[in-house]
């Protein structure tokens, strides 16, 4: 299965973190699968980490190298991305996702045709098939 993991799935999974979920553990560690890291997840963390440098102490860089270290296969963000946000579809009594970053890596998976990993408990309403949510 080629799987793109959202952006705390990767920081959890490259930390180490006691809060990556077990289930996402497995499926990140199942060598059947390929594991995909997003542009847009780099870009965000680096954001994130120069505005709030004390609570986010991980920055862009050390996240790329994690997730390069840990074999997961970078996905640039390409035009056609951008074009599958416009396909995206909430119901209207969903509660709001703001997030530009959640947004078009659910773009990037759709795209693609990939599974998307997320413990973001806003994504599922998507409704979309790839989205697993832990």
């Amino acid at each position: 299965m080629k799987i793109l993991i959202d952006t705390h799935i990767a920081i959890w999974a490259v930390m180490n973190d006691s809060k990556l979920p077990e289930r996402a553990k497995e499926i990140i560690l199942d060598k059947e699968n390929e594991i995909f890291y997003s542009t847009a997840s780099v870009w965000e963390i680096a954001i994130k980490h120069m505005l709030h440098p004390d609570r986010i102490r991980i920055n862009g860089s050390l996240l790329e190298r994690g997730c390069e270290e840990n074999g997961y296969l970078v996905l640039p963000v390409f035009n056609r991305h951008v074009s599958a946000l416009e396909t995206l579809r909430r119901p209207g009594n969903a509660p709001s996702h703001k997030d530009p970053f959640d947004r078009i890596m659910v773009a990037q998976a759709k795209a693609e045709h990939l599974m998307f990993l997320t413990h973001d408990s806003l994504i599922p309403y998507y409704n979309e098939q790839f989205i697993i949510s832990v």
